[in-house]
Parts: structure tokens; C-alpha cells; sequence
């Protein structure tokens, strides 16, 4: 394991002051991003006694954080107000505050653009706002994940151009947020920090801020590093995701249940981590990471072929569960043109509000483009808008007069609040993609799993 090296000391005056003010908590800090990454972060800080100033360029998100309103799951309500309350955190779309922070902390999006190449904007403009007041003594850290080679290639020259030395009179690091929404047993404390600083002196005052707040950090040699460990991260997961997919789609070849296969296989304490079956990938991570890995993989002239593979798997598969809607219909001599097609969860994943990059989108579309109706309760997420100019959609409440209306009913999310004995009860066909009607006893008939 990569240690940090001590060494600040009284020849680095700049440095020790501020490692001491950031050991005190007397360091106030900045949060450029105050979205699923950067309002819990900021609350932790300010949880701990550190003054946290919100920066972001929604006037109502800045409205919301200064009210005390909380819109994040993963934060707890009660904390957000005290901590508004004392004004131990406010918020601002004023960047020219940034000059008064010790600590600057990036936490912007960063999405795909159309052809599925990194999309660096956001996190330019973040960091051209911190070059615009950089002063001395200042810790500027990246937390939005991308390629390898963007803290140094991207962020560095932004704020060099001032003039001042990194690891001299600023300092530089990039430590990749590791969130996982709604995620009960790990939080953003408990979840093991990756660190990696431009120099050794970034590294040691880096590690030293994260560690106020975070139980376990753990050092890289470089930002490269770090940033390559958070693509691997979500790329190991997609990967495996896509080969349990290819195996759903193989398993219905053959006639075999796919979750039997599975579970059976869990059973063995060694040598294997087990991935469902699903209709996709979702979320900010799992769809987008592995994409700027192998973008910057043809820098190289390096072809990540277990990657691409995977992004087209986990794209199929979205695809296959229309065709199942299809085979189900066609069970009732119905056609999916004008079926009535009732959709239960269309988050990514269950328990969460969070729809960015759901699979449901995809399947939606593909299902409105064929001529079905579509409704959906999900109470996570109660207004959606489809992909490619599709209509808005409002969440009905899951009764039994909704389930029996449909023609079909499908699960694409299985939130844990929904009860899925009803659902079989009333709903004249299923069509189940979480294996959320596995312990459901009456009308098995009418059920088909992917």
C-alpha cells in the first residue's frame, strides 16, 4: 500500500498553515456542486466544525440549501437545517467567494456528450471559476470521476495560469467520490477514501482534510492513479453485470431461469461475487465510467474490447425486455400497439428517486415508438420525461383498479414498498425484471420473468 510521506514542515510555511488550519477546523471549504455528491459532502464538513460555503449555478438549489431544504436522500433532514440554522453552511452562486475558502472541492457532473465522449465542461468551468480567485494557501480537490490524466491535463494549467506553484504556493488533488445513493450500511464517512496529490506535499494536506470527516483514506501515487481506480470501479461492475445479462439471454434460449442459476451459484464461499440479472444499467456511474476509460484508451492505441462488449450487452438487454413485453402480450392475442402497459419503479435501482441514465427511459421510448400507452407509479420519482421529446409522465398510484386496467404490467424497478402479492393479484399479466415476484404464491401463470 502507497504511504504518505511527511513532509511539511517549517520551510513550507504556506503548507504547514494550512495542514494545521484544515487539523483545527478552522479551514473554511468550498463546494462547487451541490448535488448528490456535493451536498452530503458538505454537510459531513460541517458536521465536524468546518465553515462550508455551497457553491452551484441553480439560484433555486442555492434557495433550497440556504431554507434548510433538503432534496438529497442520502443527507438526513434534521442535519441540514441545524447546520443552516448556525450558518455553519450556506450557499451562493456568488464564485467570487471562493477566494475567502482554504479548501476547494469539485464535485461537478460529468456526463457523455452524443457520441459518448467525456463531456469536460463542467468541470472546466469549475475549475476556471477557482483560477479566476486562486490565492496562496489554498487545497484544490477534483471529485467528479473521469478519465485518467484530467486532474493534471485539464484542471492543473487552469490554475497555474495565475502564476503560482502547485505544491508551493497552492496545492492539488483529486479524490473520486465513492457514493452509492441509498446505500444504508455505507455512507460518505465510512466509505474508504481514495487519494492522489500532484506532489507529496498536495498528498499529505489532501489526506489530512479527508480525514476529518472520513474514517479510512487510502493514498495513490498520483491522481492518475486515483483516477484510474475510480474508472476501474464501475467498469469491473459493468463488466460483470453484462455477463450475467449475456447469461439471462442465454438462459431463455435454453429454457432455464436465470435467477435459479445465480442464486445456486452465490452458494459457493469462494471465487465468485454475484451480479443480477436486469434491464439494464443506470445511474451516473455504471453507463457512463467505462466510456471515458475507453476514451482515453485510444490515446493509447489500446481497444478495450471486454468494455465496449459490455456497453453493448447492457444495451441489448433493454431491448429484450420489449421483446418479452411482446411475447407476454402475445399470450392474450394482444398486440403491444395501443396496450394499456402499466410500469412499476423507473429509478435505476430500488428505493432511490434517482431516473439518470434508468434503463426504464430507454424502454419506455422503445415502447411509446411501438404504439403502447404508458403509465408508471414509481413513489420514488413522481414526474418523468422520456427520452427524445416524449411526453411527460406523472406517477398514478399503484391500486388495484390501475393494475387490472393494464394489459400488462412491468417491473422495471423493485422498490421494496410496493406489494407484489397484490400486484399478481390484479394484474392480469407481468412481466418481471427483478425477480420482485419471486416469493409472490397465486397466479404464477400469469408472470414472466426475463
Amino acid at each position: 500500500m502507497f504511504k504518505v510521506e511527511q513532509v511539511i514542515d517549517a520551510t513550507q510555511p504556506i503548507a504547514l498553515a494550512l495542514k494545521q488550519k484544515v487539523e483545527e477546523h478552522a479551514a473554511r471549504v468550498g463546494v462547487i456542486g451541490l448535488g448528490y455528491v456535493g451536498l452530503p459532502l458538505a454537510v459531513e464538513k460541517g458536521k465536524v466544525g468546518f465553515s462550508v460555503t455551497g457553491f452551484d449555478v441553480s439560484a433555486e438549489r442555492v434557495r433550497q440549501v440556504n431554507n434548510g431544504e433538503n432534496y438529497i436522500g442520502d443527507v438526513k433532514d434534521d442535519e441540514l437545517r441545524a447546520l443552516t440554522a448556525t450558518g455553519r453552511l450556506r450557499a451562493t452562486t456568488d464564485f467570487a467567494e471562493l477566494a475567502d475558502c482554504d479548501i476547494i472541492v469539485i464535485c461537478v457532473p460529468t456526463p457523455l456528450t452524443a457520441t459518448r465522449d467525456p463531456d469536460v465542461s463542467f468541470m472546466q468551468s469549475a475549475a476556471q471559476q477557482a483560477g479566476r480567485y486562486i490565492r496562496p494557501g489554498q487545497l484544490i480537490t477534483l471529485e467528479s470521476t473521469t478519465y485518467p490524466g484530467t486532474t493534471e491535463e485539464i484542471i492543473l494549467p487552469l490554475l497555474a495560469a495565475s502564476g503560482l506553484r502547485v505544491g508551493r504556493d497552492f496545492f492539488l488533488a483529486f479524490s473520486p467520490e465513492r457514493v452509492d445513493p441509498g446505500n444504508k450500511r455505507f455512507t460518505t464517512k465510512n466509505t474508504n477514501k481514495v487519494v492522489g496529490g500532484v506532489t507529496p506535499v498536495c498528498l499529505e494536506i489532501a489526506c489530512a482534510f479527508y480525514a476529518q470527516t472520513i474514517l479510512a483514506v487510502v493514498p495513490v501515487s498520483s491522481p492518475a492513479a486515483a483516477e484510474l481506480t475510480k474508472v476501474f470501479e464501475n467498469t469491473y461492475r459493468a463488466v460483470n453485470i453484462a455477463l450475467v445479462n449475456e447469461l439471462m439471454l442465454l438462459c431463455d434460449r435454453m429454457g432455464l431461469d436465470v435467477w435459479e442459476v445465480v442464486e445456486a451459484a452465490a452458494t459457493k464461499p469462494f471465487g465468485i461475487h454475484t451480479f443480477y440479472p436486469g434491464p439494464g444499467v443506470g445511474g451516473h456511474c455504471i453507463p457512463i465510467d467505462p466510456f471515458y476509460l475507453t476514451w482515453k484508451a485510444r490515446e493509447y492505441d489500446f481497444h478495450t474490447r471486454f468494455i465496449e462488449l459490455a456497453g453493448e450487452i447492457n444495451v441489448e438487454v433493454s431491448y429484450y425486455v420489449v421483446k418479452k413485453v411482446y411475447q407476454a402480450l402475445n399470450t392474450k392475442k394482444k398486440s403491444l400497439r395501443d396496450a394499456r402497459v402499466f410500469v412499476l419503479g423507473v429509478a435505476y435501482k430500488k428505493d432511490i428517486g434517482d431516473v439518470r441514465e434508468s434503463p426504464a427511459l430507454i424502454i419506455i421510448d422503445l415502447l411509446l415508438r411501438d404504439g403502447a400507452l404508458i403509465t408508471y407509479s414509481d413513489p420514488w420519482a413522481p414526474v418523468l420525461t422520456p427520452r427524445d421529446g416524449g411526453p411527460r409522465l406523472e406517477s398514478q398510484p399503484l391500486t388495484p383498479a390501475a393494475l387490472a386496467a393494464a394489459d400488462c404490467v412491468l417491473i422495471l424497478t423493485d422498490h421494496s414498498a410496493v406489494d407484489y402479492e397484490m400486484v399478481a393479484r390484479h394484474a392480469e399479466l407481468v412481466v418481471d425484471t427483478r425477480n420482485a415476484t419471486k416469493n409472490v404464491r397465486e397466479n404464477r401463470e400469469r408472470i414472466f420473468k426475463i
